[in-house]
Protein backbone atom coordinates (compact mmCIF):
# COMPACT_ATOMS: atom_id res chain seq x y z
CA UNK A 1 0.00 0.00 0.00
CA UNK A 2 2.81 2.80 1.03
CA UNK A 3 4.98 1.53 -2.18
CA UNK A 4 1.67 1.96 -4.16
CA UNK A 5 1.38 5.67 -3.01
CA UNK A 6 4.76 6.06 -3.44
CA UNK A 7 4.81 4.31 -7.01
CA UNK A 8 8.22 2.24 -5.92
CA UNK A 9 8.61 -0.72 -6.06
CA UNK A 10 7.56 -2.16 -3.35
CA UNK A 11 11.30 -4.38 -2.62
CA UNK A 12 12.95 -1.18 -3.30
CA UNK A 13 11.01 0.35 -0.49
CA UNK A 14 12.04 -2.58 2.06
CA UNK A 15 15.31 -2.51 0.98
CA UNK A 16 16.17 1.29 0.19
CA UNK A 17 13.63 3.16 2.65
CA UNK A 18 13.50 0.96 5.95
CA UNK A 19 12.89 4.20 7.90
CA UNK A 20 9.34 4.63 5.60
CA UNK A 21 8.36 1.45 6.18
CA UNK A 22 9.18 1.07 9.72
CA UNK A 23 7.22 4.70 10.14
CA UNK A 24 4.45 3.10 7.87
CA UNK A 25 4.10 -0.15 10.02
CA UNK A 26 4.43 2.04 13.58
CA UNK A 27 1.52 4.27 11.81
CA UNK A 28 -0.78 1.41 11.26
CA UNK A 29 0.03 -0.57 14.52
CA UNK A 30 -0.70 3.24 16.47
CA UNK A 31 -3.97 3.98 14.37
CA UNK A 32 -5.81 0.47 13.89
CA UNK A 33 -4.18 -0.85 17.73
CA UNK A 34 -3.15 -3.94 15.91
CA UNK A 35 -0.06 -5.60 14.52
CA UNK A 36 0.01 -6.26 10.95
CA UNK A 37 -0.21 -9.15 9.59
CA UNK A 38 4.02 -10.04 8.40
CA UNK A 39 4.92 -8.98 12.08
CA UNK A 40 2.24 -11.72 13.52
CA UNK A 41 3.64 -13.94 11.39
CA UNK A 42 7.74 -13.64 12.62
CA UNK A 43 6.45 -13.30 16.07
CA UNK A 44 4.61 -17.06 15.56
CA UNK A 45 7.88 -18.19 13.84
CA UNK A 46 10.00 -16.82 16.43
CA UNK A 47 8.30 -18.01 19.33
CA UNK A 48 8.01 -22.00 17.46
CA UNK A 49 11.67 -21.00 17.05
CA UNK A 50 12.75 -20.59 20.59
CA UNK A 51 10.58 -23.96 21.42
CA UNK A 52 12.71 -25.86 19.02
CA UNK A 53 15.78 -24.80 20.37
CA UNK A 54 14.40 -25.35 23.90
CA UNK A 55 13.54 -28.52 23.07
CA UNK A 56 16.74 -29.40 21.31
CA UNK A 57 18.88 -27.94 24.27
CA UNK A 58 17.09 -30.26 27.02
CA UNK A 59 17.46 -33.41 24.13
CA UNK A 60 21.40 -32.61 23.92
CA UNK A 61 21.85 -32.66 27.86
CA UNK A 62 20.10 -35.72 28.26
CA UNK A 63 22.51 -37.13 25.73
CA UNK A 64 25.10 -35.95 27.63
CA UNK A 65 23.89 -37.30 30.82
CA UNK A 66 23.53 -40.39 28.74
CA UNK A 67 26.70 -40.86 27.51
CA UNK A 68 28.23 -39.94 31.10
CA UNK A 69 26.62 -43.31 32.24
CA UNK A 70 27.36 -45.18 29.62
CA UNK A 71 30.80 -44.35 29.52
CA UNK A 72 31.01 -45.34 33.59
CA UNK A 73 29.15 -48.42 33.02
CA UNK A 74 31.85 -49.51 29.81
CA UNK A 75 34.44 -48.73 32.78
CA UNK A 76 32.97 -50.68 35.61
CA UNK A 77 32.91 -53.75 33.25
CA UNK A 78 35.81 -53.68 31.57
CA UNK A 79 37.75 -53.21 35.25
CA UNK A 80 35.77 -56.32 36.22
CA UNK A 81 36.17 -58.30 33.14
CA UNK A 82 40.15 -57.65 34.11
CA UNK A 83 39.67 -58.68 37.23
CA UNK A 84 37.96 -61.91 36.54
CA UNK A 85 40.87 -62.73 33.71
CA UNK A 86 43.28 -62.35 36.24
CA UNK A 87 41.70 -65.01 38.52
CA UNK A 88 40.52 -67.52 35.41
CA UNK A 89 42.39 -70.32 36.44
CA UNK A 90 45.26 -71.42 33.86
CA UNK A 91 44.69 -74.92 31.84
CA UNK A 92 47.00 -77.22 31.38
CA UNK A 93 47.51 -77.46 27.77
CA UNK A 94 47.44 -73.98 27.76
CA UNK A 95 50.70 -72.28 26.61
CA UNK A 96 50.82 -68.08 27.13
CA UNK A 97 52.43 -66.38 24.15
CA UNK A 98 55.18 -64.40 24.32
CA UNK A 99 55.18 -60.86 22.92
CA UNK A 100 58.04 -60.22 21.21
CA UNK A 101 60.75 -57.49 21.78
CA UNK A 102 61.46 -56.18 18.51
Amino acid sequence: MLAAEADVHRMALLKRHVDLKNEFYERVRNETRQVPEPEKRLRDTVTKLEKTIANQKAEIEALRRQVTRLALASAVLTHESDRQAERAPVSDNVVPSRRSTT
